[in-house]
């Protein structure tokens, strides 16, 4: 049977740790060539060496990248550009999630949110569409979001602002480009069990040894989200099984937005 992503050009934003990490594994395993990107080339560049022992080195690279920079998160584009001929797909799986409420929100921190969270993703879309329709290609765009932007908790009003408005801009660009054949849709995932997720909940929330397992049993599913589950949900939105879906945004997690007891 085919690969989902045979021969394919994948570019994942935030490739290099938690779930665009595994997002960029399970693209390779279907075949697909891949660019990570990340801020740190230490984290950078253990983690492409990582995937080329298991996939080969000619199929993998890593361009460090400062989303916070729009010029880097565009020539990140141009790189993977020059380094396989062309960019089939994105995936913007990088978020900044530090805390902040309506009431104390730095304009700084309101910043940064918005410059890795919106911005970034703003224009990696640009720079992957303006090649796609230069070659006159289809292609497709994921963009990883999160069940907080239909309104989230009080501490996460930056991140909030930011995530919704990439749900908005994801549908907007893929009316845009429907007739391009650019696909562009997004995932709203719920609380992910990563290291990042560990850090978060023990710096902002006072979590001590165990905090995963008491959060886990109190879970319909009894776990929290898995990385590698939603990496599959990714490549199949990358892939041709998706078929014609684009301009959707699709909750992937176990809660269900409106209802209650």
């Amino acid at each position: 049977m085919r690969e989902l992503l045979q021969d394919r050009v994948v570019l994942v934003s935030g490739g290099t740790q938690g779930v665009g990490a595994a997002v960029a594994r399970a693209a390779l395993r279907e075949g697909a060539c891949v660019v990570v990107t990340g801020r740190r080339a230490d984290v950078g560049s253990a983690a492409a060496d990582e995937l080329a022992r298991e996939h080969g080195s000619h199929r993998v690279e890593f361009v460090q990248t400062d989303l916070a920079d729009v010029d880097q998160a565009r020539a990140s584009v141009t790189a993977t550009v020059e380094r396989f001929g062309r960019v089939d797909g994105l995936v913007n799986a990088a978020g900044l999630t530090s805390r902040g409420s309506l009431l104390d929100t730095t304009p700084e921190l309101l910043q940064q949110h918005l410059s890795v969270n919106l911005v970034a993703p703003f224009f990696t879309m640009q720079a992957a569409v303006e090649d796609m329709r230069r070659r006159g290609a289809p292609g497709t765009i994921v963009n990883v979001l999160t069940m907080s932007s239909h309104g989230g908790q009080p501490y996460l009003a930056p991140y909030v602002a930011s995530k919704a408005g990439l749900a908005g801009l994801t549908r907007n660009a893929a009316y845009a480009h429907r007739f391009d054949r650019i696909r562009i849709n997004g995932l709203n995932i719920g609380w992910t069990e990563t290291p990042g997720e560990d850090e978060v909940q023990r710096r902002f929330h006072g979590a001590q040894d165990g905090w995963l397992e008491e959060a886990s049993a109190a879970l319909p599913m009894g776990k929290l989200g898995q990385v590698d589950e939603i990496a599959d949900m990714v490549v199949y939105l990358l892939s041709d099984r998706s078929g014609v879906v684009t301009g959707s945004v699709i909750d992937w997690d176990q809660t269900v937005p409106g209802a209650h007891d």
